[in-house]
């Protein structure tokens, strides 16, 4: 039986991340705002663990996103299939990332793809020309990861 799993991405904002790869992505951001309201009611954490992101709480220094045909727990908001996660560390980005997404553009579609990431916030780093293989961008998202548009 296949294991569950998700990416986790450190960051410095993580709210800021998630609404950019939510966008870059198609997929939805995860909304805690129903269990952390349980958990602060019953006591469980206080309100030191709660920030508001866009008009609704969320934990501090966590994000998530989640892809919007997958299922998700109605309580908590979070995703059981294809997700995302986003944590606040103290450290900042030190070199090349040794794992990266892939963003995968519509046949002929490449440039145009660029472009909307772009507007959202990314960097192109450099083209990549593989010949008869193809080319891709190595593109940065708004905190310096790397990524490819392919």
């Amino acid at each position: 039986m296949a294991l569950s799993w998700k990416l986790v991405i450190d960051s410095t904002n993580a709210s800021v991340l998630a609404d950019f790869w939510a966008a870059a992505l198609e997929y939805e951001v995860e909304d805690p705002s129903a269990l952390i309201e349980q958990l602060l009611a019953v006591g469980h954490i206080g309100e030191e663990a709660v920030v508001k992101h866009h008009s609704r709480k969320t934990f501090r220094g966590y994000a998530a996103i989640r892809h919007p045909e997958d299922p998700f727990d109605q309580t908590s908001g979070v995703g059981r299939g294809r997700r995302l996660l986003f944590q606040d560390v103290p450290e900042g980005k030190a070199g090349k990332n040794r794992l990266h997404l892939d963003v995968h553009s519509e046949p002929g579609g490449l440039d145009k793809l660029v472009a909307r990431l772009e507007a959202l916030g990314a960097t192109r780093v450099r083209e990549v020309d593989k010949g008869p293989a193809g080319h891709w961008w190595i593109m940065q998202d708004p905190e310096g990861n790397e990524f490819c548009a392919t």
